[in-house]
């Protein structure tokens, strides 16, 4: 195996780690997760909304997304979905009190689309990041 072919091993290992470590900490509902976005890599798209807002990270190749509600507290119903262009959407769609995902997708370097909703309010990306 040739060395470049190691890195791009070590690379896609190293993703799917911090991408593993993402969800654990959502997973435990902490505010201090969904403070921090519960996404690894660097914040590249923040999108507005009446109701709330959706932060969109890029870690290598992959991309995740989650939407804060502008007022956290009582359940309501969140949802966030990444869908890289060719591919079907993920999605994270409930009653949360405070965020809804992390939804990591790995989109290469594909376009991708950002929807995020909490209550009857919503905002759609359009296709982004190509």
């Amino acid at each position: 195996m040739d060395s470049g072919a190691i890195r791009r091993r070590l690379a896609l290992g190293a993703a799917v780690l911090a991408a593993s470590g993402a969800l654990a900490l959502t997973a435990t509902g902490t505010a201090q997760a969904a403070s921090a976005g519960g996404c690894a890599g660097r914040e590249v798209r923040t999108l507005p909304f009446r109701t709330g807002v959706t932060h969109v990270y890029r870690n290598n190749e992959y991309i995740c997304a989650v939407t804060v509600a502008k007022h956290p507290g009582s359940a309501q119903t969140m949802s966030v979905s990444v869908q890289a262009r060719g591919s079907r959407p993920a999605i994270d769609k409930g009653r949360y009190k405070h965020h809804a995902g992390p939804v990591i997708v790995h989109a290469g370097h594909r376009c991708v689309w950002i929807k995020g909703a909490v209550g009857r309010y919503s905002v759609s990306s359009g296709w982004i990041l190509c």
